[in-house]
């Protein structure tokens, strides 16, 4: 049977969300990250969520704005590697935590980390950016975007 696509469903509630995230898109630019790094991020979480339609499209979109095959290639196992700076090694774990919310809801040791070595708008970025990932992960998944290669 197929499923009802969320966005073709509900096509003004899909534009809101494009909406907001251009908007954090925009913050995330304005507290320095680039556009590339930001893509990890989204990767990131789609990784956790599982999310096979935004796996394939940030790990496209991760090297067309720059990012290594490397860095993409040990994404899942970040903590472990050098490829890393410690600004990203905090935005990675906050966007994990905001991922998995469920499980220990943003821990303070992550917050505090975060603290340590992003400003409040870098904070409110990756927070954002978290939220809004997880938004269209949870928009393509139960519509079972096609992922064929």
């Amino acid at each position: 049977m197929a499923r009802v696509n969320l966005g073709k469903a509900a096509g003004e509630l899909y534009k809101t969300v494009a909406a907001l995230d251009g908007q954090t898109k925009d913050r995330l630019k304005e507290a320095g990250f680039t556009e590339g790094f930001c893509n990890l991020l989204r990767l990131r979480a789609s990784q956790i969520n599982g999310c096979a339609y935004c796996c394939r499209l940030h790990t496209l979109d991760a090297a067309k704005t720059g990012e290594s095959a490397e860095r993409v290639a040990v994404l899942p196992a970040w903590r472990e590697t050098g490829y890393f700076t410690n600004e990203e090694r905090s935005a990675l774990a906050l966007t994990e935590a905001v991922t998995l919310v469920s499980d220990g809801q943003v821990p303070d040791s992550v917050y505090d980390e975060a603290a340590r070595h992003l400003g409040e708008a870098q904070i409110a970025a990756v927070e954002w950016l978290a939220i809004v990932m997880n938004v269209w992960n949870r928009i393509a998944i139960p519509s079972r975007y096609p992922v064929a290669p």
